[in-house]
C-alpha cells in the first residue's frame, strides 16, 4: 500500500521533537509524552514516520557545526586535512585556520566540533525504534501488503543509522560512550564512560550484520534509492568499517589486522557482485553530485524537489555571486589550494640535451618538468576561477530558487555523497596493497586515472613500488573524492597523513588526530573523561 511520503516526513520530525536529547545531560533525552507516544505506535506508518525522523536527525547533525563552516561532516574529513582548501583571506576569528593546523583547543573549535550531543539525538531515536516497532503487534501493521517486510525495513533502517552514526563518532572521537538500550524514563538513564573503542567498533560491526538480516538490494520503495539503506550500503559501512578497524586499532604499528582486511574484501565484493551500482557515465558527470546516480550507495538526501535543499549547504562557502544570483560574496569564503591543483592535475614532459653539471662538465641527461594539465574530467568538472582570479570548487552548484521567477532566496539541491562505487573500487586498491599485491593496487589506480582522462604521463608504472603506489593512492582518492569527507581519514588509515599533514607527523602515534570533547559536556556526567591527546591542553 502506499505511503504518503510528506505525512511520514513531518511525523518523523514531530516524533524527533519529542525524543531530542537535552542539551544539559550528555546522553538523556528530554521527557517524552507518554500518552502521545502510545497513540503514535498504533499508526501502521508509525515505523517509517520514525525513520525518517532518525534520517533527518542525521542530516541535521551532520549540517550543523562551527561558523563559517556549516557542515561538521567536511570539517572533521576535509578541512582538518589542509590540504585542498584554506581560506580566502587571512583568519576568519572562528577558528577554522585552527582545525587545519590541527588545533582543535581552540575555544570556539571545541565548543562546536567537539560537541557529540547531536549524534546521541540520532542514536536515541533509533534505540526507541528498534524497541517500539519490534512490540508493535502484527494486527496493526495488516494495513500493509507484506507486514513483517514493513517491521524488518524499519529495524533495518535503525540498525544502519545507528551504525553509521556510531561510526562517524569512533572515527572523530575514539573511544565514546555506548548506549544501545532505549529508556522509557529518559531522566533516569545512567551516565556513563567512554567505551574503548574497539567494543563500539563491535557493536557497529553486530548492527550492520543484523542490518543485512533485515534488509534488502533493493529499497522499500523506489522513491527510497540511495537515501535510505539497502545490503549495498550496509555492506560500504562495514568496508570503511574493517578497513578503518584493520590499520587504526594499534597506531603504533603500520601493519595493518589482515583479517579485518580480508573482511572489507569480501563486504566489496558482495557490493561490486549484487549491488547492480554502475559508475556515473562521465558525459552525466554533474549528476553524480545532485544525487541517486547510478553509483550512489548512500547519501545524505538535500533534493529540494522535496524541500530539503539548504542554503546553509558547504557549497555555499565555495560558490559566488556568479554561481548564486544576488549572492553577497564576490569572493568564496574558502579557495582551492593551488598547490592542490598542481599535484594532483599535471601532465609530465621529458626532453635530452646537455647540461652542464658543476664543476665542469657537460652531461647528457633527461630532464622532466611537470606542468598543470586540465584534461581529467575531475578538474574541469569540479573547479573554475572567479572573475577575482580565485579556484573555485563546483562540484556542488545545483542552485534552485524558491523564489524562480526572481532567482532569489536559493537552495543548494545537492545530495551530500557518503558511500558510492567509485570510492568502494578505490579502496581495492588499498587492500592490494595491505595485502602487498602491488601490481593489483596499481591496475585499479591507473583504470581509474584512464577513465577519468588524466593525462597518460600520470599512469603508474607496472614496477612502481609499494610506497610509490600508496602516494599515487591517496591522490587518486583525493582526485576523486574532493570534498566527500573521506581525505584526512584515508591519511591515517595509510599513514601518508605523517608526511603531508605537518602537525600529524608529531601526533599520529600518539592518537593526536582524535577530537577534543567540549568542556560544556563534562557539566552534569561524572563519568565523562576527556580524550586522552587532549588532556591538560583544554
Amino acid at each position: 500500500m502506499k505511503i504518503n511520503k510528506n505525512i511520514i516526513l513531518f511525523a518523523g520530525i514531530g516524533l524527533l521533537s519529542i525524543l531530542s536529547v537535552s542539551c544539559k545531560k550528555i546522553l538523556e533525552q528530554e521527557p517524552r509524552n507518554s500518552t502521545y507516544a502510545e497513540v503514535f505506535w498504533k499508526d501502521p506508518n508509525a515505523g517509517l514516520a520514525a525513520v525518517s525522523g532518525n534520517y533527518a536527525s542525521l542530516r541535521n547533525t551532520l549540517s550543523t557545526g562551527l561558523y563559517g563552516s556549516y557542515n561538521r561532516y567536511y570539517a572533521y574529513g576535509e578541512t582538518a586535512a589542509n590540504i585542498g582548501y584554506t581560506l580566502f583571506v587571512g583568519n576568519d576569528g572562528q577558528g577554522n585556520i585552527d582545525i587545519q593546523n590541527g588545533n582543535f583547543a581552540h575555544n570556539y573549535v571545541a565548543a562546536s566540533l567537539g560537541d557529540w550531543t547531536g549524534y546521541y539525538k540520532t542514536i536515541a531515536l533509533s534505540n526507541i525504534i528498534l524497541k517500539q516497532i519490534s512490540a508493535v503487534p502484527i494486527e496493526i501493521l495488516a494495513f500493509h501488503d507484506d507486514p513483517e517486510k514493513y517491521r524488518n525495513n524499519v529495524m533495518g533502517q535503525a540498525l544502519f543509522i545507528r551504525a553509521l552514526t556510531y561510526f562517524m563518532l569512533v572515527r572523530t572521537w575514539g573511544d565514546v560512550p555506548l548506549v544501545i538500550e532505549a529508556y522509557d524514563d529518559p531522566l533516569k538513564a545512567p551516565h556513563l564512560g567512554r567505551t574503548p573503542k574497539l567494543e563500539v567498533m563491535a557493536q557497529i560491526e553486530a548492527d550492520c550484520k543484523e542490518a543485512l538480516n533485515y534488509l534488502g538490494w533493493n529499497y522499500y520503495t523506489t522513491g527510497d534509492r540511495a537515501v535510505t539503506a539497502n545490503k549495498g550500503a550496509v555492506n560500504a559501512l562495514l568496508a570503511h568499517l574493517y578497513l578503518w578497524r584493520a590499520t587504526v586499532s594499534d597506531v603504533t604499528t603500520d601493519n595493518p589486522i589482515l583479517s579485518d582486511v580480508n573482511k572489507a574484501a569480501d563486504a566489496i565484493f558482495e557490493i561490486e557482485s549484487r549491488g547492480g551500482y554502475v559508475l556515473q557515465d562521465t558525459a552525466n558527470y554533474y549528476e553524480t553530485f545532485i544525487g541517486r546516480s547510478s553509483e550512489s550507495i548512500f547519501e545524505i538526501n538535500k533534493d529540494d524537489n522535496t524541500l530539503e535543499g539548504t542554503n546553509q549547504h558547504i557549497a555555499n562557502l565555495f560558490l559566488t555571486r556568479e554561481q548564486i544570483n544576488n549572492y553577497n560574496n564576490t569572493n568564496p569564503f574558502y579557495r582551492v589550494n593551488a598547490s592542490y591543483l598542481s599535484s594532483h592535475f599535471y601532465k609530465l614532459t621529458s626532453r635530452w640535451d646537455w647540461f652542464w653539471d658543476p664543476p665542469g662538465q657537460w652531461v647528457w641527461r633527461e630532464e622532466i618538468t611537470r606542468a598543470f594539465d586540465n584534461s581529467d574530467i575531475r578538474v574541469r568538472k569540479n573547479f573554475t576561477v572567479s572573475r577575482e582570479g580565485v579556484d573555485l570548487c563546483v562540484k556542488y552548484n545545483n542552485v534552485k530558487y524558491r523564489n524562480p521567477s526572481q532567482k532569489l532566496d536559493h537552495r543548494i539541491s545537492n545530495n551530500m555523497p557518503i558511500f558510492r562505487l567509485a570510492d568502494i573500487k578505490l579502496l581495492k586498491a588499498e587492500i592490494a596493497l595491505y595485502r602487498n599485491q602491488v601490481p593489483e593496487a596499481i591496475t585499479i589506480i591507473n583504470e581509474s586515472m584512464k577513465r577519468n582522462n588524466a593525462d597518460p604521463s600520470q599512469y603508474l608504472p607496472l614496477n612502481a613500488s609499494k610506497s610509490t603506489t600508496m602516494n599515487a593512492y591517496i591522490d587518486e582518492r583525493y582526485k576523486e573524492l574532493y570534498l566527500e569527507g573521506h581525505i584526512f581519514y584515508d591519511l591515517i588509515r595509510t599513514r601518508v597523513g605523517i608526511d603531508r599533514v605537518g602537525w600529524l607527523f608529531e601526533r599520529l602515534r600518539n592518537e593526536g588526530f582524535y577530537w577534543p570533547v567540549s568542556p560544556a559536556l563534562f557539566r552534569e556526567n561524572k563519568f565523562l573523561v576527556q580524550t586522552q591527546y587532549w588532556r591538560g591542553k583544554i
